[in-house]
């Protein structure tokens, strides 16, 4: 069995009721294998010489009641690998325990805080220490789970990560109702399997996925009338609208609505702006903005 040389964080956020898993490795497509999370349960990594039913596992008995250290307990308790297994688990209430195998590759170890566990393997010695200290900094603060645990991933790769490279990190958020359509938990689920910058990468993805799918804030809109002569322009250019004989008009007329539903629609931001609002969000027009003009 191949190790799986990782560094990772399980955390909750109280605020949300989210609870989410970041982690990166020199080891393709880490985002299959250590991250498990489910609302309501929990979530965990598992790593170093992975159990992979770890993850199942421990999210159902999360979900029938145990806590954090209880489950990890169990999960190692009769598991005859336990020695080279790396295991961390934040459960439903935010309580948080790790584990790391006396026969883990070294330098191998955990940090658990209040509500968060890091935990790795095959790293540069002070590489959890970094994510746990950052990860205290900036939660709470601007930016939601995800944000923060990316955060973490940073710091723990600036203080030497792992000890072989990098190659693929992921991150996975669950908050009930969460998802896509509002039936399911998977808030976030973001993969870079195999990039020389993976989380660098991951952190990009995670801004490309609060531009999609966060939350508009009210405070961050701007009236389309006062920006319809650049609209125009720029619809223009993507071939979405064409002007009178005249030239534009610099009204956001019903032609430069359905002009610019068309190109919002073809880029998936019809999250952020539906087409019938007389506003737009501060965050697609910068999106525009940025693409074609």
């Amino acid at each position: 069995m191949q190790a799986i040389a990782t560094f990772s964080i399980v955390a909750y956020d109280p605020g949300r009721q989210a609870w989410g898993v970041a982690v990166q490795s020199k080891f393709l497509a880490v985002g299959a294998v250590v991250p498990w999370a489910r609302a309501g349960a929990g979530a965990v990594a598992t790593q170093a010489h992975a159990n992979i039913a770890y993850g199942p596992d421990g999210l159902a008995l999360m979900a029938d009641g145990l806590s954090a250290q209880e489950t990890v307990e169990a999960l190692t308790r009769d598991d005859a690998g336990r020695d080279t297994r790396q295991v961390g688990v934040v459960d439903r209430a935010g309580q948080a325990a790790s584990y790391t195998g006396s026969d883990c590759l070294a330098w191998a170890g955990h940090v658990v805080g209040e509500g968060f566990a890091c935990q790795g393997n095959i790293l540069v010695p002070g590489t959890v220490e970094a994510m746990a200290e950052r990860f205290e900094e900036v939660r709470g603060g601007e930016g939601e789970l995800a944000d923060w645990l990316v955060e973490a991933l940073l710091a723990g790769q600036a203080a030497g990560g792992d000890s072989r490279g990098r190659q693929s990190a992921c991150v996975v958020v669950v908050r009930e109702g969460g998802g896509y359509g509002g039936n399911n938990d998977r808030y976030l689920d973001l993969r870079v399997d195999d990039d020389p910058q993976p989380i660098r990468k991951l952190q990009k993805l995670v801004e490309t996925h609060h531009l999609y799918f966060g939350a508009v804030d009210p405070a961050g809109l701007i009236p389309l009338d006062d920006v319809a002569a650049e609209l125009q322009a720029l619809l223009i250019e993507t071939e979405d609208y064409d002007p009178p004989a005249a030239g534009p008009t610099g009204v956001f007329d019903t032609a430069t609505r359905r002009a610019l539903r068309a190109l919002t629609g073809r880029e998936n931001l019809e999250e952020r702006w539906h087409g019938d609002e007389d506003e737009i969000d501060h965050l697609v027009l910068a999106y525009l903005r940025d693409k074609f003009g």
